[in-house]
């Protein structure tokens, strides 16, 4: 008889709960993360992190949200999407997918499929397999259990680029026809177009590349534009003039946050630096897009000297806190760092963003509604939520100091 696909996917962020919600449609799906208030959150229909609603969040199959780890016992097809952070010095984290591992090692069996989706360094699966799904269960790897990898492209706040209409790498190294059928027929599930590779380790590569590129040139264009700031030129005109050739590649500058771009250089970089291979561009983008924090507060605070108003009683309102446009992360948010730089200096600033998620507000106090009769001496735009055009408009029409340094409402 024929044993039916349970899938487990370990880890319901950002990455792991658009691959659970795909999968619950077809098959029983397990949902473990091991914070029980997300499981609460999620059993409740609510996604704090704000990209799924209510609906999304019913459940088919019987499939469940769990925090039990003796839920996912009789599980056969198991998803691990955890967090790859960075430790101090720049030094990949593993810690998560480590743990992650080790416990579905607990459960592992004959026949078992482990993906990961979590972004690595290449020759970081091979690892875990070695050192611990075979060192902990005495079972081998393409006889008694199966691995590939899948890099998570997830773009948080994006309706257009999801899970189901993106293109998704999937690497088998196993190509027994059973085994690559099955886990195809899981993946199919997942997203419509599948690109097949028998490389874990060169899907591992392809997918830090693909961060690394854009955190260039976006250093790039970071670089033009605190240059034409110095310069006194018109940044937006630059780019239109070289914008009429036809091979030239429109970025945007910005304050470049999140978990990915400011981490995956390093992860590259790492593994490169353990070879002794010296890598030249890799952390050039990181020096640059990790300035634009100073870039930026030295630019405020030229507008704070033009008022005639003391330190301590000026009024500052920096609106957006988020890594990026219409998401509630925060992690390696520019934005919240100057933010809570000038709240140190300046003990009347404050700020507004009403996507960023509440559940941090105790830490760092961000107004979620905004008063527009209230007043302020100068409203900082660092992020471009979409409703803070709004916000702008008014701001401009009232004749109120505003200072919006990458022009997200010039047009």
């Amino acid at each position: 008889m024929k044993k039916k696909i349970y899938p487990c996917v370990i880890g319901l962020g950002y990455v792991g709960l658009p691959v659970f919600l795909r999968l619950k449609k077809k098959f029983k799906t397990i949902g473990f993360d091991i914070s029980k208030n997300r499981i609460n959150s999620l059993s409740k229909k609510i996604d704090n992190n704000k990209e799924f609603n209510s609906r999304d969040l019913n459940l088919d199959n019987k499939s469940e949200f769990v925090n039990s780890l003796k839920k996912i016992r009789n599980c056969n097809f198991f998803i691990i999407t955890v967090p790859t952070p960075l430790k101090k010095k720049n030094m990949p984290d593993l810690s998560y997918l480590f743990n992650a591992t080790k416990m579905v090692a607990k459960y592992l069996k004959k026949g078992d499929i482990i993906i990961y989706e979590s972004t690595v360094y290449p020759g970081t699966t091979e690892l875990l397999i070695k050192s611990v799904l075979e060192k902990k269960t005495s079972l081998i790897e393409n006889s008694d259990f199966f691995v590939g990898y899948s890099p998570e492209r997830i773009n948080p706040g994006d309706p257009k680029h999801t899970i189901k209409n993106i293109v998704k790498i999937l690497a088998i190294k196993n190509q027994t026809t059973n085994i690559k059928n099955k886990i195809v027929s899981v993946y199919s599930s997942i997203s419509k177009k599948l690109y097949i590779t028998n490389s874990i380790k060169e899907a591992e590569t392809a997918k830090v590349l693909e961060n690394i590129q854009r955190d260039l040139n976006i250093a790039l264009m970071n670089d033009i534009f605190m240059f034409s700031k110095k310069m006194g030129y018109s940044f937006s005109n630059i780019i239109k003039l070289a914008a009429t050739k036809w091979n030239f590649l429109k970025f945007d500058p910005g304050l470049v946050g999140g978990h990915c771009l400011p981490v995956d250089p390093h992860y590259l970089h790492y593994i490169a630096k353990k070879n002794r291979i010296n890598l030249k561009t890799i952390l050039a983008g990181r020096a640059v897009n990790s300035n634009m924090e100073k870039f930026i507060i030295s630019e405020i605070k030229q507008k704070i000297n033009k008022f005639k108003v003391t330190k301590n009683k000026i009024k500052i309102l920096i609106v957006g806190v988020t890594y990026k446009k219409n998401v509630c992360d925060i992690r390696n948010s520019l934005p919240l760092k100057i933010f809570l730089n000038l709240k140190s200096q300046f003990k009347n600033t404050f700020a507004y963003d009403y996507i960023y998620n509440s559940q941090n507000n105790k830490q760092f106090n961000i107004i979620n509604k905004i008063d527009l009769k209230k007043k302020y001496d100068l409203t900082v735009f660092l992020v471009n939520h979409d409703n803070n055009k709004k916000i702008y408009s008014h701001l401009i029409k009232s004749k109120s100091a505003v200072y919006d340094p990458f022009n997200f409402y010039l047009n």
